[in-house]
């Protein structure tokens, strides 16, 4: 199967449907903020490693959350409950990318989050289409993460945590801030055991793709 080029001129993705066994839809293009948006509408996000071409995938299945079956342990209950995290939207979104992008990870050598990437989820920021969610312990931010919103889906990108619990803490707050302004799910895009431990599952990539369509119809503010 042959992976689309994309050149700098035009904003026109293939189908996602016709994405690779795995998950790649395209390559090449640039971060242009209008074309990762146009990305998204489509089912498509970018995703590569330095020195790899931009690559654009839409993986099958997809991995979402939606808001009502977002599950609390016991224990995380507990932490929630004590209130020691303060919490806080779009307050401070550069840190945040910054956070994400430099966070020690196991397993991971380098990361995904590259300068042309903040520098791109910047500007979508400045748009109004990215937007952070934080967590501060006594002043601090110790833990959070990032997204984009088309329609009424929250596109996760990245989370961290410098304090037990504290990126958890934060989404907990993140889904039910989702939940007040009409929002249906999250896409975390690919399976993790800790947003499996959310309550997040697998979706049919054509499913996904039905909500997305759906979702443009009914654009939320965050």
């Amino acid at each position: 199967m042959n992976i689309f080029p994309l050149d700098k001129f035009s904003y026109t993705f293939p189908s996602a449907n016709d994405a690779s066994p795995q998950g790649v839809v395209a390559y090449g293009g640039d971060l242009n903020p209008n074309r990762i948006i146009k990305a998204y509408m489509n089912g498509i996000f970018p995703w590569y490693n330095e020195g790899d071409p931009i690559l654009w995938w839409s993986p099958n299945p997809r991995f979402v959350l939606f808001l009502e079956q977002l599950k609390v342990s016991k224990s995380l209950q507990k932490t929630i409950d004590k209130n020691i995290y303060e919490i806080k939207f779009d307050s401070n979104f550069n840190e945040v990318m910054t956070a994400c992008a430099t966070m020690p990870r196991n397993g991971q050598e380098k990361t995904w989050i590259l300068p042309e990437i903040v520098e791109a989820n910047e500007k979508l920021f400045e748009m109004g289409f990215a937007h952070s969610f934080e967590a501060y312990f006594e002043g601090e931010l110790v833990g959070g993460g990032y997204g984009i919103v088309i329609g009424n889906i929250f596109c996760g990108q990245s989370m961290f945590a410098k304090k037990s619990d504290a990126s958890k803490v934060a989404f907990y707050h993140l889904v039910q801030h989702l939940k007040e302004q009409g929002f249906i799910l999250v896409d975390c895009q690919i399976p993790t055991p800790h947003l499996e431990s959310l309550g997040a599952q697998p979706m049919l990539r054509k499913k996904f793709l039905e909500y997305v369509k759906e979702a443009l119809k009914h654009p939320k503010d965050f």
